[in-house]
């Protein structure tokens, strides 16, 4: 019988009723009480780590779950964090960066509503991730509506509908149904030591263009954060004409500030180098993120600053792919003079 850690967070599976909406507050005695049905295939010790709403989740949280994991790693097969699915996404990918080397599963999951609710998908959802954390296999997944995606892969989609997440820009895992996986690939083992690496710099900003954008938020920007992730439009496009924002990049890396390009498209990702718009903004040294999505985006780029001041080597970690957040090394696809 595999031993399986629960290590519970809080989130909407874990919320009551409350004088100001949901959240969450269920001990780890009333959650345990869900488990008797999943917890006949396995030995099931759950410890409550927190518990939270995720949209206060912060860096420093994603940290904590991460040396849980590691303090634990040698006494337990497989682990299983129930997690709220605002920021799970987030978390998924923070994970996958920090612990290195894993082969075991550690599943996350989390539902849409609350576990002690009549009609709810978080027994499902408990049940699946269970099972799939007893699997042979190693890495960080999320297991929800019982589609198995790789950690950093998965993107909440829908705020209410139970097929919440999806896999972008890369196939599911797996399907569980019922007692049994459906495997559609397998991630490779690792060849190196399970070790965690948690130095973050949670200095980066998500700026989303818009038609209007002012120059002038750059000044800021410059001031207060380290990375400065631009969601682009389309292929990669930065407005010059207008509200040129192309002087104010040149001062943010001149400034030694790690600046990525990425778009605003969730799927296909983006080819800087395609349109006059993109190659402009390549002229610098930006960083390019590939077919990434946002939630991992986020976490690399605050892995990477946490590892290195070097804006070259910070833009080599991030366009090599890592824990298959990147479809092929996109770095190689531009053009030899840039």
């Amino acid at each position: 019988m595999k031993k399986i850690l629960l290590l519970a967070t809080g989130g909407t599976i874990a919320s009551v009723e409350g004088d100001e909406g949901l959240k969450p507050g269920l001990s780890g005695e009333d959650l345990l009480k869900y488990f008797q049905r999943a917890a006949l295939s396995a030995d099931v010790t759950a410890k409550i780590l927190m518990n939270r709403d995720s949209t206060n989740m912060q860096p420093e949280h994603w940290v904590q779950i991460a040396e849980a994991v590691a303090e634990h790693y040698e006494q337990y097969d497989g682990f299983l964090i129930t997690h709220g699915t605002d920021t799970l996404g987030y978390t998924s990918a923070a994970l996958s960066y920090m612990l290195q080397g894993l082969n075991k599963p550690v599943v996350l999951t989390g539902s849409q509503v609350p576990i002690s609710f009549k009609k709810t998908d978080a027994k499902k959802n408990l049940f699946n991730a269970l099972r799939f954390a007893c699997e042979e296999i190693g890495g960080v997944f999320v297991v929800f509506d019982g589609r198995v995606i790789i950690g950093t892969r998965a993107v909440k989609m829908r705020t209410k509908s139970y097929d919440a997440f999806e896999s972008i820009n890369h196939p599911y895992v797996a399907y569980v149904t019922g007692d049994e996986v459906h495997y559609h690939w397998r991630p490779s083992p690792s060849e190196q030591p399970f070790h965690i690496e948690t130095s973050l710099s949670p200095d980066v900003f998500l700026l989303k263009l818009y038609p209007g954008t002012k120059p002038e938020i750059f000044d800021f920007l410059k001031e207060h954060y380290r990375g400065v992730i631009i969601e682009s439009f389309g292929n990669g496009g930065v407005p010059f004409e207008g509200r040129n924002l192309l002087p104010k990049i040149k001062e943010l890396t001149d400034a030694g500030i790690a600046v990525m390009i990425s778009t605003q498209c969730l799927e296909e990702g983006h080819d800087l180098y395609l349109y006059e718009v993109g190659r402009k903004v390549a002229q610098y040294p930006v960083i390019v993120s590939g077919d990434m999505n946002t939630e991992a985006i986020v976490p690399k780029l605050m892995w990477a600053l946490g590892k290195t001041d070097d804006p070259a080597k910070v833009k080599k970690i991030i366009e090599t792919p890592f824990a298959y957040d990147l479809s092929r090394d996109w770095g190689e696809s531009a053009p030899e003079n840039g």
